[in-house]
């Protein structure tokens, strides 16, 4: 078995266990199905690339990039952990190079990535599917959205997770972030309808562009727009990336 592949076997056991996939449904069910019908009746029509949306449906599309990010904690944690308890010099006593060890992080965050969306896709498929209008680019930019969010994602709590030590550091500086993103998104709520500078910041906010994405797929609105902020996207996860596979080589464990 490649190296590669036996890391990622070895990520995935210990990521994907079943407290992890109940919490990675149980917490977006209850925005969808909680937030979403409780502000529903206050919330009428969303817009949204032209089209009026129902809160639950936009909510529910949030939800999805909303859970990529999420679940790309994992990438931190892993690094950290390996750090904190010498895992990585027994990894490297084996038949594992540190571009192995890269690779596979980057791979098994692209599988969480995929895995999670398509969670959070049927679960929230009872309020969607009324607006949705699929199509042959629908399932392509869905995977898309949760692969470069992924890597995005996942590379910069890599980059986190290597310039920390302490444990309460760790869990402070990375969940402190991950709120940021995702309050400070269009996750949520629609930015057009933001005040300034809040609406700005939006489209500072990597998720929103992560968002609006999986919401074009979806509803069919893919757009000149859609198509900068998935360029835009792509060169933000590349250069996140690079940063953290040059700190992860360099890194002293």
């Amino acid at each position: 078995m490649h190296p590669v592949i036996r890391l990622v076997n070895r990520n995935l056991t210990i990521s994907l266990n079943p407290g992890f996939l109940i919490w990675q449904i149980i917490f977006p069910l209850i925005y969808i199905f909680v937030a979403g019908f409780a502000y529903g009746p206050l919330i009428n029509q969303v817009p949204f690339a032209g089209k009026d949306l129902d809160y639950p449906a936009f909510l529910a599309s949030g939800m999805i990039g909303f859970n990529i990010m999420n679940s790309t904690l994992i990438s931190g944690i892993l690094i950290w952990n390996d750090r904190r308890h010498g895992m990585f010099e027994q990894i490297m006593s084996g038949p594992f190079t540190r571009s192995h060890y890269i690779l596979s992080n980057i791979c098994t965050i692209g599988i969480i990535g995929l895995v999670s969306a398509s969670l959070i896709a049927v679960v929230g498929y009872p309020v969607i599917f009324q607006s949705a209008e699929f199509s042959l680019v629908t399932i392509p930019i869905l995977i898309f959205g949760a692969v470069v969010g992924s890597i995005l994602f996942g590379s910069l709590a890599s980059i986190i997770s290597t310039r920390l030590r302490s444990s309460e550091g760790f869990n402070v500086i990375i969940n402190t972030v991950f709120l940021f993103f995702a309050f400070v998104s269009s996750a949520f709520y629609p930015a057009d309808t933001a005040p300034e500078p809040l609406r700005s910041a939006f489209y500072l906010n990597p998720l929103t562009y992560l968002v609006d994405i999986i919401r074009a797929g979806i509803f069919g609105t893919v757009s000149e727009f859609i198509i900068i902020e998935m360029i835009v996207l792509v060169v933000l996860a590349s250069i996140l990336f690079v940063i953290a596979s040059k700190l992860l080589t360099r890194l002293d464990f």
